[in-house]
């Protein structure tokens, strides 16, 4: 697909479900028909820097969620990011929520989802992976967000399963207690299962991981946890050798400024509106844990102006996802170049 041809296809795209059209997207990676454009290829050495010990071209990745299943991670790199992150993949399949499950909020920017970690679960992602070349050989980075079964008996369990079997295959893995689609997961957040769960995914990961090797952990937050939640949670954080933090996952709030006859939907809410809220909890994480840990900004990015407010709140990285869905896949080109005119990143 011809970039500055979005304006006429995006009509034809949204005429679908979004689940459709996210299939959609992703055979179009698969065959080519999305190219990338000549803004993303474009050099850009003063946009590179090394964080948590991963080296990037660039600083914008594509959040989790739109490559659940690791089908298409090269594609994405090709497209000009500087990373992306696979996932969420749970140790066995599971199909998600009941559909519909996914809605657009088109006159907010926003999307609402319940999806429900809907995966093909640890096999078919290690298999693919293991098809990619090897980590320090890659055009750019690729993490793993791993997560826990539903109906998980231990949970922590099942996130030290994930620990182990992509420490190897991941250049980082992101720890997914965040979401607000399975019931109880954001309980994780709390300061004694917190603990443990650190405590045990790092040494799955020591023994993982040969002699020299590295693969960096980090932990995604919800943008919902009150001050004393967020307090807790980065108390366990900055006491724990993880490498970082990714704020923030989609959000059970509802401002009041939304327009779209959706809004009232179950699910979390991502895109436009949440990028007041997301952002303000990265300055409050930045303030909290200074240069200990690395951070990810993530929440409404969607232009050059917005991802660089997401580095000056403090974020090492940016991700970005429904951004992608309503601008179109020449977004990552009109960020780079406007970071790199801008400056950023420091």
């Amino acid at each position: 697909m011809s970039f500055d041809l979005w304006p006429l296809a995006r009509p034809l795209v949204f005429a679908r479900s979004p689940e459709d059209a996210h299939l959609l997207a992703l055979k179009g990676l698969r065959t080519g028909l999305v190219r990338s454009t000549k803004k993303a290829r474009a050099a850009r050495p003063g946009l590179a820097r090394t964080v948590a010990g991963l080296t990037v071209r660039n600083p914008i990745g594509i959040a989790a969620g739109f490559d659940k299943n690791g089908e298409v991670p090269m594609q994405i790199l090709a497209q000009g990011f500087g990373f992306t992150e696979v996932g969420t993949t749970t140790p066995r399949p599971q199909p998600g929520n009941p559909k519909p499950r996914v809605f657009r909020l088109v006159a907010d920017e926003a999307l609402i989802n319940r999806l429900g970690f809907n995966n093909e679960g640890h096999d078919a992602m290690v298999r693919r992976l293991e098809t990619l070349p090897p980590k320090g050989r890659r055009p750019g980075v690729i993490g793993v967000n791993i997560g826990a079964n539903k109906d998980a008996e231990d949970r922590i369990t099942d996130y030290v399963t994930g620990i182990r079997r992509f420490a190897t295959l991941g250049d980082y893995i992101t720890i997914n207690i965040s979401s607000p689609n399975t019931p109880g997961l954001r309980d994780l957040q709390g300061k004694g299962a917190l603990t443990r769960l650190l405590t045990e995914a790092l040494e799955a990961r020591e023994g993982a991981l040969p002699a020299g090797s590295a693969c960096p952990v980090f932990v995604k937050t919800a943008p919902d946890l009150d001050e004393r939640e967020l307090a807790d949670t980065l108390e366990v954080i900055a006491a724990s050798p993880i490498e970082g933090v990714i704020v923030s996952n989609t959000t059970n709030a509802r401002p009041d400024t939304l327009r779209s006859s959706n809004k009232h939907e179950m699910g979390g809410l991502s895109g436009k509106p949440l990028f007041e809220r997301a952002t303000t909890m990265l300055k409050d994480v930045k303030a909290a844990l200074g240069e200990s840990k690395a951070l990810i900004g993530v929440g409404g990015v969607d232009s050059a102006a917005t991802a660089q407010a997401k580095l000056e709140a403090g974020a090492d990285l940016v991700q970005l996802y429904t951004g992608y869905v309503y601008k179109g896949p020449g977004l990552i080109g009109d960020i780079l170049e406007g970071l790199d005119r801008a400056g950023e990143p420091a």
